[in-house]
């Protein structure tokens, strides 16, 4: 799909960091937009920036509730009539837990946000998108669905979940010739709030920071290429160089990954 000239363009969590700088970028691209965020306050922001009401369709509901997202992607095709792209951006995090000190109301909350709501998106839209001679899904994972990180054990069971389910069915569509690409994105530290927005961060400034030091790329460049991404048809897109050496040395030595990564968690202890 090389032009999105008055193609519709869904996108969740478009409130902020990711979602919202790709919803910008679809904008300069002549795209029709549809995009949700749980917070109102943010959307609203989002919204003003393409323009203001008028010129886009939002709707505020959390992607874990079913019945909100399914009644969207009924709302969108009402409204635009199509849907070419499709972007399950959606997500939270938990800060800084071992898997069993994480309750599991905690795993049942971020499992909703993060792996049921990219599957309600991906499930509720897929018919309306084989109706197109191309379009397209994109699941946002992330390098934690690559290989798993210590403090991180929640966070990673969704983006694993996100990256087994987008793979299959993007193999799915491929034997089925429908024209639906699906695409894995695995963003590096990307230089958003979801470390401050995360779940228990509380007021630790300096844990936070020093999380933060290891988002190196921005949301405007993230957005880039996931867009590039999907031009070229992709099944899987890295974003940042954090994200690519971490996918290429995992696959030369898992050892020296695991490793590495026990000894960057314990410089937050």
């Amino acid at each position: 799909m090389e032009n999105f000239e008055n193609k519709v363009v869904v996108i969740t969590g478009a409130g902020s960091g990711i979602g919202r700088a790709l919803a910008v970028e679809f904008k300069k691209l002549g795209a029709k937009l549809a995009i949700n965020d749980n917070n109102e306050t943010a959307l609203l922001e989002t919204v003003n920036l393409l323009g203001g009401p008028e010129t886009v369709f939002y709707q505020a509901f959390n992607v874990a509730d079913k019945a909100a997202f399914y009644k969207f992607a009924e709302d969108v095709v009402e409204h635009f009539g199509r849907v070419d792209v499709v972007i399950n951006n959606a997500g939270v995090a938990i800060f800084k837990l071992t898997a069993p000190e994480i309750s599991i109301a905690d795993y049942e909350w971020i499992l909703g946000v993060n792996l049921w709501g990219m599957m309600y998106g991906s499930l509720a839209f897929l018919p309306h998108l084989r109706k197109q001679t191309e379009s397209s899904i994109v699941n946002l994972s992330s390098v934690f669905g690559i290989t798993g990180f210590p403090n991180q054990a929640a966070y990673c069971t969704t983006k694993f979940g996100i990256r087994g389910f987008t793979e299959s069915l993007a193999l799915e569509e491929r034997m089925l010739k429908t024209g639906v690409t699906v695409t894995s994105v695995h963003p590096g530290g990307i230089k958003t709030n979801i470390a401050r927005n995360a779940r228990y961060a509380g007021n630790d400034e300096n844990a936070i920071q020093q999380v933060e030091t290891t988002f190196i790329t921005s949301p405007e460049k993230a957005a880039q290429t996931i867009i590039r991404g999907i031009q070229r048809k992709k099944m899987r897109v890295l974003i940042g160089r954090d994200a690519k050496l971490l996918y290429f040395l995992n696959r030369l030595s898992p050892k020296f990954v695991a490793w590495y990564l026990i000894r960057f968690a314990n410089q937050w202890k």
